[in-house]
């Protein structure tokens, strides 16, 4: 189907992945296969806008950049979306972030694509050194806080609407599940 849809047969490199440029899909890279999925829905784009809206004085206060669905290049070869990060100083002008100056990747699940989140991205994120994960389940607004142990990731919190997650690293923001949630 991805090889029908863009015209291509065989494995993708990145330059090959680069070349599609902005499509209306979210289009990944994962070891020479894309990985499409469809515009996220309102709900998804609302908590996504509201968290960013959350976090970005925070990361400038801290120093920091705030990103929305930016190229994050884990190894060659291997380049998803998150849907928010938080950054060191980057190139701006550069098609990816590295994974090196990644402090904070976000990702709002939706629900037909909870596994490449839960399992699939979490594994690569900390494979590729990101210290913190930040999941935001869609459905019921729970956030779930991961740091980095090794090359896996352990829970440090799950908060519930009604709840405060307070974070400190690597910025300092009050969130509130029901903020984020329309």
């Amino acid at each position: 189907m991805t090889a029908a849809v863009f015209g291509h047969d065989g494995p993708w490199t990145e330059e090959e992945y680069l070349a599609l440029g902005e499509t209306r899909q979210r289009v990944e890279l994962f070891d020479g296969s894309l990985h499409v999925t469809p515009a996220p829905t309102p709900r998804h784009q609302r908590i996504q806008r509201n968290l960013g809206n959350l976090l970005e004085a925070a990361a400038r206060h801290a120093g920091l950049e705030l990103l929305e669905t930016v190229n994050v290049r884990l190894r060659p070869g291997r380049i998803p979306i998150p849907d928010l990060v938080v950054t060191e100083s980057i190139d701006f002008d550069e098609p990816m972030i590295e994974a090196r100056d990644v402090r904070l990747v976000c990702e709002v699940i939706s629900p037909g694509n909870a596994a490449t989140d839960k399992v699939l991205k979490m594994h690569y994120y900390a494979a590729a050194g990101i210290e913190w994960y930040l999941l935001v389940e869609q459905e019921t607004g729970t956030l779930h806080l991961y740091q980095r142990q090794g090359r896996h990731y352990r829970e440090v919190s799950v908060t519930k609407p009604g709840s405060v997650l307070e974070l400190t690293e690597p910025v300092r923001a009050t969130v509130r599940p029901e903020d984020l949630v329309p």
